[in-house]
Protein backbone atom coordinates (compact mmCIF):
# COMPACT_ATOMS: atom_id res chain seq x y z
CA UNK A 1 0.00 0.00 0.00
CA UNK A 2 1.47 3.36 -1.03
CA UNK A 3 1.43 6.10 1.58
CA UNK A 4 2.16 9.73 0.85
CA UNK A 5 0.15 12.20 2.84
CA UNK A 6 -2.95 10.09 3.36
CA UNK A 7 -4.02 6.50 3.72
CA UNK A 8 -7.73 6.16 3.12
CA UNK A 9 -9.51 2.86 3.21
CA UNK A 10 -12.88 3.49 1.57
CA UNK A 11 -14.10 0.04 0.62
CA UNK A 12 -17.71 0.35 1.70
CA UNK A 13 -20.59 -0.04 -0.71
CA UNK A 14 -23.53 2.33 -0.63
CA UNK A 15 -26.75 0.69 0.51
CA UNK A 16 -25.07 -2.28 2.22
CA UNK A 17 -27.56 -4.49 4.09
CA UNK A 18 -27.00 -7.52 6.34
CA UNK A 19 -27.00 -11.04 4.95
CA UNK A 20 -30.60 -11.43 6.00
CA UNK A 21 -31.57 -8.68 3.57
CA UNK A 22 -33.24 -6.73 6.38
CA UNK A 23 -32.16 -3.10 6.61
CA UNK A 24 -30.31 -2.03 9.73
CA UNK A 25 -32.47 -0.54 12.42
CA UNK A 26 -32.01 3.17 12.94
CA UNK A 27 -29.13 3.75 15.32
CA UNK A 28 -27.84 6.65 17.34
CA UNK A 29 -24.95 8.13 15.42
CA UNK A 30 -22.23 10.64 16.00
CA UNK A 31 -20.29 12.46 13.26
CA UNK A 32 -18.80 10.21 10.61
CA UNK A 33 -21.23 7.34 11.17
CA UNK A 34 -24.06 6.03 9.00
CA UNK A 35 -25.74 2.69 8.43
CA UNK A 36 -22.81 1.69 6.23
CA UNK A 37 -19.75 3.62 7.45
CA UNK A 38 -17.62 4.56 10.47
CA UNK A 39 -14.98 7.25 9.88
CA UNK A 40 -11.84 7.07 12.03
CA UNK A 41 -9.05 9.66 12.03
CA UNK A 42 -5.36 9.07 12.70
CA UNK A 43 -1.96 10.75 12.40
CA UNK A 44 1.37 8.97 12.00
CA UNK A 45 5.01 9.95 11.38
CA UNK A 46 5.28 8.52 7.88
CA UNK A 47 8.12 11.00 7.44
CA UNK A 48 10.58 12.67 9.81
CA UNK A 49 12.74 11.43 12.69
CA UNK A 50 10.24 8.81 13.89
CA UNK A 51 9.31 7.48 10.45
CA UNK A 52 10.23 3.90 11.44
CA UNK A 53 7.10 3.96 13.60
CA UNK A 54 4.93 4.74 10.59
CA UNK A 55 4.72 0.96 10.14
CA UNK A 56 2.12 1.04 12.90
CA UNK A 57 -0.27 3.13 10.84
CA UNK A 58 0.16 0.88 7.83
CA UNK A 59 -0.58 -2.17 9.97
CA UNK A 60 -3.70 -0.54 11.41
CA UNK A 61 -4.91 0.30 7.90
CA UNK A 62 -4.27 -3.30 6.85
CA UNK A 63 -6.20 -4.70 9.81
CA UNK A 64 -9.22 -2.49 9.12
CA UNK A 65 -9.07 -3.57 5.46
CA UNK A 66 -9.41 -7.18 6.61
CA UNK A 67 -12.34 -6.29 8.88
CA UNK A 68 -14.04 -4.56 5.94
CA UNK A 69 -13.55 -7.63 3.77
CA UNK A 70 -15.25 -9.65 6.50
CA UNK A 71 -18.29 -7.38 6.45
CA UNK A 72 -17.23 -4.57 8.74
CA UNK A 73 -18.45 -3.72 12.23
CA UNK A 74 -22.09 -4.64 12.74
CA UNK A 75 -22.59 -4.15 8.99
CA UNK A 76 -20.61 -0.90 8.76
CA UNK A 77 -17.30 -0.55 6.95
CA UNK A 78 -14.42 1.43 8.47
CA UNK A 79 -13.09 4.43 6.59
CA UNK A 80 -9.65 4.90 8.14
CA UNK A 81 -8.08 8.25 7.31
CA UNK A 82 -4.43 8.25 8.38
CA UNK A 83 -2.31 11.32 7.61
CA UNK A 84 1.35 12.14 7.93
CA UNK A 85 2.33 14.59 10.66
CA UNK A 86 6.10 14.02 10.47
CA UNK A 87 6.21 13.74 14.30
CA UNK A 88 5.69 17.52 14.32
CA UNK A 89 3.16 18.63 16.98
CA UNK A 90 2.20 21.76 15.03
CA UNK A 91 1.42 19.64 11.98
CA UNK A 92 -0.49 17.16 14.13
CA UNK A 93 -2.75 19.92 15.44
CA UNK A 94 -3.38 21.18 11.93
CA UNK A 95 -4.19 17.75 10.51
CA UNK A 96 -6.43 16.72 13.40
CA UNK A 97 -8.52 19.87 13.05
CA UNK A 98 -9.05 18.96 9.40
CA UNK A 99 -10.02 15.41 10.32
CA UNK A 100 -12.56 16.61 12.90
CA UNK A 101 -13.96 19.71 11.18
CA UNK A 102 -13.72 18.78 7.49
CA UNK A 103 -13.66 14.97 7.35
CA UNK A 104 -16.06 14.73 10.32
CA UNK A 105 -14.49 11.62 11.81
CA UNK A 106 -16.19 9.92 14.74
CA UNK A 107 -12.97 9.72 16.73
CA UNK A 108 -9.21 9.89 16.68
CA UNK A 109 -7.48 6.55 17.09
CA UNK A 110 -3.87 5.55 17.62
CA UNK A 111 -2.23 8.95 17.06
CA UNK A 112 1.47 8.43 17.69
CA UNK A 113 3.85 10.32 19.91
CA UNK A 114 3.90 12.17 23.22
CA UNK A 115 4.34 15.70 21.87
CA UNK A 116 1.89 15.21 18.95
CA UNK A 117 -0.81 13.88 21.30
CA UNK A 118 -0.17 16.67 23.79
CA UNK A 119 -0.74 19.17 20.98
CA UNK A 120 -4.26 17.86 20.30
CA UNK A 121 -5.43 16.68 23.72
CA UNK A 122 -7.05 19.93 24.89
CA UNK A 123 -8.74 20.56 21.53
CA UNK A 124 -10.21 17.05 21.38
CA UNK A 125 -11.39 17.12 24.99
CA UNK A 126 -12.98 20.55 24.63
CA UNK A 127 -14.86 19.26 21.57
CA UNK A 128 -15.65 15.91 23.21
CA UNK A 129 -13.96 13.87 20.48
CA UNK A 130 -12.55 10.50 21.65
CA UNK A 131 -8.74 10.34 21.49
CA UNK A 132 -8.51 6.59 21.81
CA UNK A 133 -5.65 4.13 22.27
CA UNK A 134 -2.94 6.65 21.48
CA UNK A 135 0.54 5.30 20.78
CA UNK A 136 2.40 6.67 23.75
CA UNK A 137 2.92 5.46 27.30
CA UNK A 138 3.48 8.86 28.85
CA UNK A 139 1.80 8.72 32.25
CA UNK A 140 -0.02 12.06 31.94
CA UNK A 141 -2.39 10.60 29.33
CA UNK A 142 -4.03 8.36 31.93
CA UNK A 143 -6.00 11.19 33.51
CA UNK A 144 -9.74 10.45 33.19
CA UNK A 145 -10.68 13.14 35.69
CA UNK A 146 -9.17 16.04 33.75
CA UNK A 147 -9.10 14.56 30.24
CA UNK A 148 -12.05 12.14 30.01
CA UNK A 149 -11.81 11.85 26.21
CA UNK A 150 -8.17 10.73 26.05
CA UNK A 151 -7.08 7.11 26.56
CA UNK A 152 -3.64 5.51 26.02
CA UNK A 153 -2.94 1.93 24.97
CA UNK A 154 0.73 1.31 25.75
CA UNK A 155 1.89 0.45 29.26
CA UNK A 156 3.11 3.65 30.85
CA UNK A 157 6.79 4.45 30.48
CA UNK A 158 7.01 4.99 34.22
CA UNK A 159 5.62 1.50 34.81
CA UNK A 160 8.18 0.06 32.40
CA UNK A 161 11.07 1.89 34.06
CA UNK A 162 9.94 0.75 37.51
CA UNK A 163 10.01 -2.83 36.24
CA UNK A 164 13.61 -2.32 35.09
CA UNK A 165 14.42 -0.87 38.51
CA UNK A 166 12.94 -3.94 40.21
CA UNK A 167 15.21 -6.14 38.10
CA UNK A 168 18.26 -3.98 38.88
CA UNK A 169 17.65 -4.05 42.62
CA UNK A 170 17.36 -7.83 42.60
CA UNK A 171 20.06 -8.75 40.09
CA UNK A 172 22.42 -5.73 40.01
CA UNK A 173 22.25 -4.35 43.57
CA UNK A 174 25.63 -2.60 43.32
CA UNK A 175 24.95 -1.07 39.89
CA UNK A 176 26.17 2.36 38.89
CA UNK A 177 23.36 3.53 36.65
CA UNK A 178 23.41 6.08 33.83
CA UNK A 179 20.32 7.27 31.97
CA UNK A 180 19.90 8.67 28.46
CA UNK A 181 16.50 10.11 27.66
CA UNK A 182 14.69 12.34 25.18
CA UNK A 183 14.18 15.80 26.68
CA UNK A 184 10.39 15.75 26.77
CA UNK A 185 7.58 14.07 28.70
CA UNK A 186 8.27 10.76 26.92
CA UNK A 187 11.92 10.55 27.93
CA UNK A 188 11.51 12.11 31.36
CA UNK A 189 8.90 9.51 32.30
CA UNK A 190 11.59 6.82 32.04
CA UNK A 191 13.89 8.72 34.38
CA UNK A 192 11.04 9.41 36.81
CA UNK A 193 10.00 5.74 36.79
CA UNK A 194 13.60 4.64 37.35
CA UNK A 195 13.93 6.85 40.41
CA UNK A 196 10.57 5.72 41.76
CA UNK A 197 11.48 2.07 41.28
CA UNK A 198 14.85 2.43 43.00
CA UNK A 199 13.25 4.28 45.90
CA UNK A 200 15.65 5.45 48.59
CA UNK A 201 18.58 3.92 46.70
CA UNK A 202 18.12 6.14 43.65
CA UNK A 203 20.58 8.87 44.65
CA UNK A 204 23.29 6.32 45.39
CA UNK A 205 22.80 4.12 42.34
CA UNK A 206 22.22 6.76 39.62
CA UNK A 207 25.60 8.31 38.82
CA UNK A 208 24.90 10.23 35.58
CA UNK A 209 22.13 11.43 33.26
CA UNK A 210 22.13 12.93 29.78
CA UNK A 211 19.27 14.13 27.59
CA UNK A 212 18.97 14.80 23.86
CA UNK A 213 16.68 16.85 21.64
CA UNK A 214 14.69 15.37 18.78
CA UNK A 215 16.52 17.79 16.47
CA UNK A 216 20.00 16.54 17.46
CA UNK A 217 22.06 14.81 14.79
CA UNK A 218 23.22 12.08 17.18
CA UNK A 219 23.85 11.26 20.84
CA UNK A 220 27.60 10.70 20.59
CA UNK A 221 28.63 13.33 23.15
CA UNK A 222 25.99 12.14 25.60
CA UNK A 223 27.15 8.53 25.41
CA UNK A 224 30.79 9.57 25.88
CA UNK A 225 29.85 11.59 28.98
CA UNK A 226 27.84 8.73 30.44
CA UNK A 227 30.73 6.33 29.81
CA UNK A 228 33.14 8.64 31.61
CA UNK A 229 30.88 8.57 34.70
CA UNK A 230 31.99 5.02 35.41
CA UNK A 231 28.47 3.63 35.03
CA UNK A 232 28.02 -0.08 34.37
CA UNK A 233 24.27 0.12 33.64
CA UNK A 234 22.65 2.28 30.96
CA UNK A 235 18.90 2.90 30.69
CA UNK A 236 17.60 4.52 27.51
CA UNK A 237 14.38 6.42 26.96
CA UNK A 238 14.76 7.08 23.23
CA UNK A 239 12.84 6.72 19.97
CA UNK A 240 14.24 4.07 17.56
CA UNK A 241 16.47 6.39 15.53
CA UNK A 242 18.33 7.63 18.62
CA UNK A 243 18.27 4.28 20.40
CA UNK A 244 20.09 2.70 17.46
CA UNK A 245 22.65 5.53 17.47
CA UNK A 246 23.17 5.14 21.21
CA UNK A 247 23.76 1.38 20.94
CA UNK A 248 26.19 1.89 18.08
CA UNK A 249 28.16 4.53 19.99
CA UNK A 250 28.31 2.42 23.15
CA UNK A 251 30.11 -0.30 21.27
CA UNK A 252 32.16 1.98 19.03
CA UNK A 253 33.85 3.53 22.06
CA UNK A 254 34.46 0.13 23.63
CA UNK A 255 32.10 0.60 26.57
CA UNK A 256 32.30 -2.97 27.77
CA UNK A 257 30.88 -4.63 30.86
CA UNK A 258 27.75 -2.55 30.35
CA UNK A 259 24.24 -3.74 31.19
CA UNK A 260 22.06 -1.89 28.70
CA UNK A 261 18.29 -1.53 29.16
CA UNK A 262 16.51 -0.53 25.96
CA UNK A 263 13.07 1.05 26.23
CA UNK A 264 10.30 -0.99 24.66
CA UNK A 265 9.39 1.54 21.97
CA UNK A 266 12.78 0.94 20.36
CA UNK A 267 13.39 -2.75 20.88
CA UNK A 268 12.19 -4.07 17.52
CA UNK A 269 14.58 -6.36 15.65
CA UNK A 270 14.66 -3.64 12.98
CA UNK A 271 16.25 -1.27 15.50
CA UNK A 272 18.75 -3.92 16.49
CA UNK A 273 19.66 -4.48 12.85
CA UNK A 274 20.21 -0.75 12.35
CA UNK A 275 22.69 -0.68 15.22
CA UNK A 276 24.20 -4.08 14.12
CA UNK A 277 22.76 -7.12 15.92
CA UNK A 278 26.08 -8.21 17.39
CA UNK A 279 26.20 -4.90 19.29
CA UNK A 280 22.91 -5.71 20.96
CA UNK A 281 23.81 -9.03 22.57
CA UNK A 282 22.65 -9.11 26.20
CA UNK A 283 20.54 -5.94 25.93
CA UNK A 284 17.43 -6.18 28.11
CA UNK A 285 14.03 -4.77 27.20
CA UNK A 286 10.39 -5.19 28.20
CA UNK A 287 7.61 -6.82 26.17
CA UNK A 288 3.87 -7.13 26.49
CA UNK A 289 3.19 -8.55 23.04
CA UNK A 290 4.57 -11.67 21.40
CA UNK A 291 7.85 -11.22 19.57
CA UNK A 292 7.22 -12.23 15.97
CA UNK A 293 10.80 -13.50 15.57
CA UNK A 294 10.64 -15.81 18.59
CA UNK A 295 10.35 -19.44 17.36
CA UNK A 296 8.34 -20.46 20.43
CA UNK A 297 5.26 -18.79 18.91
CA UNK A 298 5.66 -19.92 15.31
CA UNK A 299 3.57 -23.07 15.59
CA UNK A 300 0.74 -21.42 17.52
CA UNK A 301 -2.61 -20.66 15.87
CA UNK A 302 -2.34 -17.03 16.98
CA UNK A 303 0.97 -16.47 15.22
CA UNK A 304 -0.09 -18.33 12.09
CA UNK A 305 -3.25 -16.22 11.86
CA UNK A 306 -1.17 -13.05 12.25
CA UNK A 307 1.32 -14.24 9.63
CA UNK A 308 -1.48 -15.04 7.16
CA UNK A 309 -2.86 -11.54 7.71
CA UNK A 310 0.60 -10.06 7.10
CA UNK A 311 0.96 -11.93 3.83
CA UNK A 312 -2.48 -11.00 2.53
CA UNK A 313 -3.06 -7.49 3.86
CA UNK A 314 0.33 -6.10 4.92
CA UNK A 315 2.72 -7.80 2.51
CA UNK A 316 5.05 -4.81 2.30
CA UNK A 317 5.60 -4.95 6.07
CA UNK A 318 8.51 -6.71 7.76
CA UNK A 319 7.47 -9.74 9.82
CA UNK A 320 10.46 -9.05 12.08
CA UNK A 321 9.19 -5.54 12.90
CA UNK A 322 7.29 -5.54 16.20
CA UNK A 323 5.41 -2.45 15.03
CA UNK A 324 3.35 -4.77 12.83
CA UNK A 325 2.31 -6.80 15.88
CA UNK A 326 1.51 -3.56 17.70
CA UNK A 327 -0.65 -2.15 14.91
CA UNK A 328 -2.53 -5.45 14.59
CA UNK A 329 -3.25 -5.62 18.33
CA UNK A 330 -4.24 -2.02 18.95
CA UNK A 331 -6.56 -2.14 15.93
CA UNK A 332 -8.18 -5.27 17.43
CA UNK A 333 -8.83 -3.26 20.59
CA UNK A 334 -10.52 -0.52 18.59
CA UNK A 335 -12.65 -3.06 16.75
CA UNK A 336 -13.72 -4.63 20.08
CA UNK A 337 -14.92 -1.23 21.30
CA UNK A 338 -16.83 -0.50 18.10
CA UNK A 339 -18.50 -3.91 18.22
CA UNK A 340 -19.50 -3.36 21.85
CA UNK A 341 -20.99 0.01 20.90
CA UNK A 342 -23.56 -1.73 18.69
CA UNK A 343 -25.85 0.71 16.91
CA UNK A 344 -25.22 3.42 19.51
CA UNK A 345 -22.21 4.92 17.74
CA UNK A 346 -22.20 8.24 19.48
CA UNK A 347 -18.97 9.67 20.80
CA UNK A 348 -20.30 9.37 24.37
CA UNK A 349 -21.11 5.68 24.07
CA UNK A 350 -17.89 4.77 22.27
CA UNK A 351 -15.94 6.42 25.08
CA UNK A 352 -18.07 4.59 27.65
CA UNK A 353 -17.35 1.24 25.99
CA UNK A 354 -13.63 2.00 25.78
CA UNK A 355 -13.61 2.59 29.55
CA UNK A 356 -15.44 -0.70 30.18
CA UNK A 357 -13.00 -3.30 28.89
CA UNK A 358 -12.56 -6.24 31.25
CA UNK A 359 -10.01 -8.99 30.62
CA UNK A 360 -9.92 -8.55 26.85
CA UNK A 361 -7.50 -11.24 25.61
CA UNK A 362 -5.76 -10.41 22.34
CA UNK A 363 -4.01 -13.23 20.45
CA UNK A 364 -0.65 -11.47 20.05
CA UNK A 365 -0.34 -10.26 23.64
CA UNK A 366 1.88 -12.34 25.90
CA UNK A 367 0.11 -15.03 27.95
CA UNK A 368 -1.27 -13.56 31.15
CA UNK A 369 -1.47 -9.99 29.84
CA UNK A 370 -4.96 -8.68 29.09
CA UNK A 371 -6.69 -5.39 28.33
CA UNK A 372 -8.74 -3.85 31.14
CA UNK A 373 -10.02 -0.32 31.70
CA UNK A 374 -12.40 1.45 34.03
CA UNK A 375 -13.90 4.90 34.43
CA UNK A 376 -11.19 5.69 36.99
CA UNK A 377 -8.22 4.06 35.27
CA UNK A 378 -7.69 4.40 31.53
CA UNK A 379 -4.46 2.35 31.37
CA UNK A 380 -5.33 -0.83 29.40
CA UNK A 381 -2.01 -2.69 29.91
CA UNK A 382 -0.15 -2.66 33.22
CA UNK A 383 2.13 -5.71 33.01
CA UNK A 384 5.24 -6.55 31.00
CA UNK A 385 7.86 -9.29 30.70
CA UNK A 386 11.62 -8.80 30.50
CA UNK A 387 13.63 -10.33 27.66
CA UNK A 388 17.27 -10.36 26.57
CA UNK A 389 18.60 -10.06 23.01
CA UNK A 390 20.88 -12.91 21.89
CA UNK A 391 22.08 -11.37 18.63
CA UNK A 392 19.15 -12.75 16.65
CA UNK A 393 16.06 -12.86 18.85
CA UNK A 394 14.73 -11.79 22.22
CA UNK A 395 14.61 -14.48 24.91
CA UNK A 396 12.46 -14.46 28.04
CA UNK A 397 14.41 -13.90 31.27
CA UNK A 398 11.58 -13.71 33.78
CA UNK A 399 7.90 -13.87 34.53
CA UNK A 400 5.23 -11.32 33.68
CA UNK A 401 5.70 -8.39 36.06
CA UNK A 402 3.97 -5.22 37.13
CA UNK A 403 5.63 -2.18 38.63
CA UNK A 404 4.70 -3.29 42.12
CA UNK A 405 6.27 -5.96 44.27
CA UNK A 406 4.54 -9.32 44.38
CA UNK A 407 3.50 -9.58 40.73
Amino acid sequence: MTIKQTIAICLWAAGLVPATGVALAAGQYGPGVSDVEIKIGNTMPYSGPASALGAIGKAEAAYFAMINDQGGINGRKITFISRDDGYNPQKTAEVVRELVEQDHVLLQFGNLGTAPNTAIRTYLNENKVPQLFIATGTSKFNDPKNYPWTMPWDPSYQTEARIYARYMLKNLPDAKIAALYQDDDFGKDYYTGLREGLGNRADKMIVATQSYEITDANVDSQIVALHESGADVLLTGAIPQFAAKAIGKVYNIGWKRINLFLNSLSRSVATMQTSRPENGIHIISAFYQKNSTDPQWHDTPEYMTWLAWMKKYNSSGDVADSNNVYGYSVAQTMVAVLKASGDNLTRDNVMKQAASLHGLALPMLLPGIMISTSADDFAPIQQMQLMKFDGTNWKVIGDVMSAEEGN
